[in-house]
Order: structure tokens, then sequence, then C-alpha cells
């Protein structure tokens, strides 16, 4: 049985910090280890890809319109991935796309979460009537399906990368409202929330000071989970042209415009997919790890 605290040369018990806790019992998923270390590795060509692509996104090379990949025949590595039907580098245009695939995904997640979180616990502390309005209309967002819902806000607002962001932020709100204010009414019960009421305690700091910490546990895994979501919802958008709008290197995008390509030049098409792959797949077995580790009770055996 593994002990949360040693004792120091002193004879005082050291109780380990929650961070090394956590990355304790998250790394005993190495699925999750993997995918964090994948995601990092996507993070930092995002980050660095001004540094490190071999050229510019909207750069063409009319000398080497659709240039096959280096491990195809005729292929060189001056454009290792080859280019696209613009004659576009390709490698670049993927390590610029992941820069904007993440920043949507990080966007919406933020922005769900700070506001599902104040309208959670608005609907939790609140009266019977602001509760049910809140509830009411969360149902009614989720009662749409969500990439419907998104192509409608997409359409009323007009094509755009600031236009995805909303919509795909509007369809996924219910889920950190619904999440926070179930979090929030069970904690309401319990002993300590009670005790906090009968010294006087004001309902801000109760709600974001006492029953707040106690409710970030799943939604800290739902945010990393909603991440990769947010990632293929505005894929979506941009694969039908509601999206992010040409030349902007969205891999959504750059697999619209490859469609044509499908049989004659196929990793004009696959590349992109796999960059949306990887990057999904990196993050969703990252919030498994997360999921593991933040709760005891699905931890592995």
């Amino acid at each position: 049985m593994a002990h949360d605290a040693s004792l120091s040369p002193n004879g005082v018990p050291e109780v380990e910090h929650p961070l090394r806790q956590l990355w304790a019992s998250f790394s005993e998923n190495k699925g999750a280890v993997f995918g964090l270390f994948i995601l990092c590795g996507v993070a930092f060509l995002a980050i660095f890809a001004d540094f490190l692509a071999p050229h510019g996104p909207l750069e063409q090379f009319r000398d080497a319109v659709r240039a096959p990949p280096v491990w195809e025949e005729g292929g060189s590595w001056r454009f290792i991935l080859g280019t696209d039907g613009l004659g576009r580098d390709m490698l670049s245009r993927l390590m610029y796309g992941a820069r904007v695939s993440l920043f949507i995904g990080l966007v919406v997640m933020a922005v769900s979460f700070v506001v599902g979180v104040l309208l959670g616990l608005v609907a939790a502390f609140s009266s019977p009537m602001v509760d049910t309005i809140i509830s009411r209309s969360m149902d009614l967002i989720m009662a749409v399906p969500g990439l419907v819902l998104a192509i409608l806000i997409v359409a009323v607002l007009g094509p755009s990368l600031t236009n995805t962001v909303v919509a795909v932020t509007v369809v996924f709100l219910p889920r950190y409202v619904r999440l926070v204010r179930a979090s929030a009414m069970a904690e309401l019960s319990k002993d300590y929330v009670i005790a906090a009421k009968v010294i006087g305690v004001k309902k801000l700091r109760l709600m974001f000071s006492t029953v707040l910490p106690n409710c970030l546990a799943p939604l800290i895994v739902q945010s990393a989970l909603g991440v990769s979501e947010a990632i293929l919802e505005a894929a979506a958008l941009g694969f039908l042209g509601l999206g992010a709008q040409p030349p902007v290197p969205e891999w959504g995008a750059m697999l619209a415009d490859a469609r044509e390509f499908i049989r004659s030049d196929p990793w004009i098409v696959t590349l992109p997919g796999l960059a949306i792959l990887i990057t999904v797949i990196s993050i969703n077995l990252m919030g498994d790890g997360l999921r593991d580790a933040l709760d005891p009770k699905m931890r592995r055996s």
C-alpha cells in the first residue's frame, strides 16, 4: 500500500506535493504519457512554426505543383511531404495548421469552461426559476445535433475563424453548465457547506472558494477531452467551407481543398487527416490519464 507521507530526518511526516501525487497517478497510464508526449510535440511545432517550417504557409512554388513527398518516386528533400494543388509546401502548412487548430480547441475550451462555471454555479445557488431557465436553455441547445447547430450559427454569422470559435463554444457550453450544476448541487448538502452557511459565509465566497474547488476534478477531465472535440468540430466546419477561410492553413480546410486529388495525389488528403487523427487521439489518451489520476475509483487495479 502506497503512503502519501514519509518521515523527514527530524521525524516529522512529510506530505507529498499534490502535483507530484497527480503526476505519479497519471504516469501509471503509459498511454496517457505517450499522448502527452505527442501533444507536446504538436504544440512545439505549432508554437515555433515560424522557425521550424521550411517555407511560408502561403508561399507558392509554380515549378512544383502537387510535388510528391520524399518517399514517393519523383519526391525531393526540398518538399519533404510534397506540395498541394497550388504548389504550397505541405509540411509548412501542417505546422501552421497545428497552430490554428490548437488555438481553436484551447479558446473554445477556455470560454466554455469560464462561462459554464458561472452559469452552472448561478443555476445551483439561485432560485428555482433561474435554475429552470438556465437548465431548459441548455437542454434546448443539446436537443439540436452539435454539427447542425454549429452550421446554423455560422450560416447566420458568416464563415470565419472567429465565428467558428463562437459556434463551437455554443455547442459545447451546455456540458460544462450541466456538469458544474450537478456537482455543485451535490456539494450543497454536505456538512462543510452547511457549516459555512451557518457561520455566515457570503454567497460569492461560498460559490467560488468553498464549493467550486471540489467540483474541479470532473471539469478538468471534461476540458481536456473538450479540446479534441472542438478541433474535430472546427475541422468539420472547415471541410464544409464554413470554418476558417482560404488561404488560412486550417486542417479541415486543407482537407476540403484536397478532395479533388484523393485519387491522383492521395497524400494531399491523407496528411491533414493524419494530423487531425494523431492530435485528437493524443488528447484523448491524455484525458483518459487525467480521469484516472483525478478519480481514484477509475484507476486501474
